[in-house]
């Protein structure tokens, strides 16, 4: 069996094809995914979907590097992280690739997002490209603050740097998930980072809609496509696939409390 930690249900949802998703996550054994949230509307819908498939797919809620500047309701967060359905903060963090120029905004809600995470004992699900030094500095105060137990504190979703970066995030006590990315061709040097990463702080992810993994490049990434994440990482570590899938999916309940 297999969990999808990061997928993105809007589009599904809006489509209508979220049944069909679905059905197609149990055909491929994905049987337990994370609803990942980052605005108010993605926040609600992750709630709405953990509630109506109870088991199968789990909450998160935060503000992502995208609200920066759009003044987010911390109330209505608030509420929805004291739902015990809702299993982690996020996603939230910087993106100094496309938005450099909101980089002090972002960091102030990022630093805010993860007062949330300390404060409800709730790990934090963490975006971060061309940031890395600010995205330790900032990670830095929140792992010593964190009071929620070993492992628990948050992930690094859809790793994409070196293993100078990897190492940083894995001392703070991070987990580090891999996307599709790690398939393409051109990902020799993100391969060599699954290759350091420990067992037990390895997860698997689509982040779905976005980078379907080979082979299914130029569909639309689904969490039944996790499968082929999993392959490659079982691949690297010299693992079967039916013991990455066990790896991954223990790891994943020990992060989100599942």
């Amino acid at each position: 069996m297999f969990i999808d930690s990061h997928v993105h249900f809007d589009r599904f949802v809006k489509d209508g094809t979220f049944p069909e998703i679905l059905e197609q996550a149990k055909e491929a054994r994905v049987l337990e995914m994370v609803a990942i949230g980052g605005t108010a509307e993605a926040n609600a819908l992750s709630l709405k979907l953990a509630k109506e498939h109870p088991g199968r797919i789990f909450g998160c809620a935060g503000y992502d590097r995208d609200e920066a500047t759009e003044n987010p309701d911390f109330s209505e967060l608030r509420e929805l992280l004291a739902d015990p359905l809702v299993k982690a903060v996020g996603e939230t963090g910087l993106d100094y690739y496309y938005t450099a120029e909101t980089a002090a905004e972002q960091k102030k809600l990022f630093n805010e997002n993860l007062a949330l995470a300390l404060e409800f004992e709730k790990p934090v699900v963490v975006h971060s490209r061309d940031a890395d030094e600010d995205t330790v500095a900032l990670l830095k105060e929140y792992s010593k603050a964190w009071k929620g137990g070993e492992g628990r504190c948050g992930v690094l979703h859809c790793f994409t740097r070196e293993v100078s970066f990897a190492r940083e995030v894995l001392d703070l006590g991070l987990m580090i998930s891999f996307s599709g990315i790690v398939t393409f061709a051109n990902a020799d040097p993100l391969r060599e980072v699954v290759r350091y990463v420990p067992d037990d702080r390895l997860l698997i992810e689509t982040d779905s809609p976005y980078l379907a993994p080979v082979p299914m490049r130029g569909n639309r990434n689904e969490p039944a496509f996790v499968v082929h994440v999993a392959k490659q990482l079982a691949e690297l570590k010299g693992s079967s696939l039916d013991s990455m899938a066990k790896l991954t999916a223990t790891n994943a309940r020990t992060l989100f409390a599942l």
